[in-house]
């Protein structure tokens, strides 16, 4: 499995032979001048929330790679009226795709459509394949509900909000991986805008000085599990 950061809380997943993009927000991304939507490969657009800065490229991507939207019923209900295809999913629900076994879970958040219009609830995801086990948090305060996420599967890697403000902070997000058991972390939403601009040494001291890592990733940039 292949992780490539697209900034914000943007990333492309390549696993199984499969292109996911997860909350595509990249042509209106102030520091992103790495990333072309143009040349991105989508099989599957997986959407957190409905909030601008998850879902601003998602019809462009949708319509010129033929992508199936996944995520709560009210957000692919929006991009099928548009045309795009779609996969409705709701809290606590599995589907087992080609790329791999797939889960709703809850996010605490909020969730609305830029023009206000609701959004359904807000969630993340738990990937689960034969190479590994990710959890994708999308935009979410620490809730004890991730230590039923971490009794549930075995995750090898979690995504997690870091830059505070909006989400939690990266001081939750290493209470967070404690509840998950999973003490490799990737960080998003941070730097992208004022509010969420963090102190990277700090945030990664944090999480050494606790037996845990933050990988911090520069646009462009992937790991491999």
């Amino acid at each position: 499995m292949k992780i490539t950061f697209l900034g914000h809380a943007s990333l492309q997943i390549e696993v199984g032979g499969k292109h996911l993009v997860v909350d595509p927000f990249i042509t209106g991304n102030p520091i992103n001048s790495v990333i072309n939507i143009e040349s991105l490969q989508a099989d599957y657009i997986l959407i957190t929330h409905a909030h601008q800065d998850h879902i601003l490229d998602v019809q462009a991507i949708g319509e010129r790679t033929g992508a199936t939207i996944i995520s709560n019923f009210e957000i692919v209900s929006h991009f099928e009226k548009m045309g795009l295809k779609g996969h409705p999913m709701n809290h606590g629900g599995n589907w087992t795709f080609d790329f791999g076994d797939l889960q709703y879970v809850n996010a605490i958040h909020s969730s609305s459509f830029p023009d206000g219009s609701y959004g359904g609830q807000p969630g993340g995801f738990i990937l689960s394949t034969s190479e590994s086990t990710i959890y994708i948090a999308g935009d979410t305060a620490l809730t004890y509900d991730m230590k039923l996420f971490g009794e549930s599967h075995r995750i090898d890697l979690a995504i997690l909000p870091i830059g505070d403000n909006f989400t939690m902070g990266y001081k939750d997000a290493l209470k967070a991986s404690k509840l998950l058991g999973c003490s490799k972390v990737l960080g998003y939403h941070f730097d992208t805008f004022g509010f969420i601009k963090i102190d990277h040494e700090a945030a990664k001291n944090h999480f050494l000085d606790h037996g845990a890592s933050l990988e911090l990733l520069e646009i462009g940039e992937s790991l491999s599990l």
